[in-house]
Formats: structure tokens, sequence, C-alpha cells
């Protein structure tokens, strides 16, 4: 399958799913989803043998809130999926007070790995997990302290 039929094939697939898409590059497409569509977006692609899952990133989006108020802002799952040169990311976004998305571990088991590393390392809690054991982080990292988000400035030394 050349490029441009795998891009549009995914596209296909996924648009009823999608708050909106995006061809950042070429050979790319960004579809943004609500965190309750990801399972069945992921199962499309999975069941259609678009591709395959190459990565789970996360990402911080802090909003500067009112003087002396909390800050605010969004944390980004992306789900790179790949066909070829082609690379589909599922982009999801949750609020810094709720981060919580439903795992795809059901589709794609070893996604636990990747899902353990965006609850260690940002704070986004992927609901359903199968293990939720510290993968990178001691074991005596403290709770809430999140390495990967634009906040963490180090830890204090006592």
């Amino acid at each position: 399958m050349d490029l441009d039929t795998a891009l549009q094939m995914c596209e296909n697939l996924l648009q009823p799913l999608a708050e909106s898409m995006e061809h950042p590059e070429p050979n790319r497409l960004d579809v943004k989803l609500s965190p309750n569509r990801l399972p069945e977006a992921v199962k499309l692609i999975i069941d259609n043998q678009w591709g395959y899952l190459t990565a789970i990133t996360g990402l911080d989006h802090p909003v500067a809130a009112a003087e002396g108020a909390e800050p605010d802002g969004i944390l980004e799952a992306l789900y790179h999926f790949c066909n070829g040169s082609a690379v589909t990311t599922l982009r999801v976004s949750v609020p810094y007070a709720n981060p919580v998305i439903p795992t795809i571990c059901e589709i794609i088991p070893v996604a636990t790995l990747f899902e353990r590393e965006l609850m260690e390392l940002f704070g986004i809690t992927c609901e359903g997990t199968p293990t939720t054991d510290h993968l990178i982080l001691p074991e005596n990292w403290p709770d809430e302290v999140y390495p990967l988000r634009k906040s963490f400035t180090g830890m204090n030394q006592s």
C-alpha cells in the first residue's frame, strides 16, 4: 500500500470518531479524539490491520492562571501507529484536574509499558491498565511528583 492510500484509508476509518484531523507533514495524519473514543479508534486500526503501535508519548501544556490561582492546563497522550512510512497519531487531551484516559491493553496488551510510563512521568491515569507498578522511577518516589511535567523543578534536598 502506498503512502497516500495508507493515510486515506486511516482517515476514512477514523473520521466518524474524530474531533479533528490534520496532516502536519506529508506522511502524517494527526487525529484528535475525546478520551472515551480512544479504545474504539485503536480497535479500528488493529481490526483493519492498518498498522502497529510504535509509541505512546505524553505532552504537558500548562496554561498560566490568574495570579494566586493554581496553574491550569492540559496533558496530552499521543498514540503513534505506523504503516510503512505512514504515521497516524491519535491525540487525546485531558485536564490537569482529571487526567484519566481508558487503557488500550485489552486491544494491545504490550501497551501497558507505555501506559505505566504515562502514569509515572506525567500523572495521566490509564484506567484499567493491568499493571500499575513503577516502571522507571524508584518505588519510593513521592506520589504526585511527575518529572516530565513542565512544573517539575527537581527534588528538594533536605
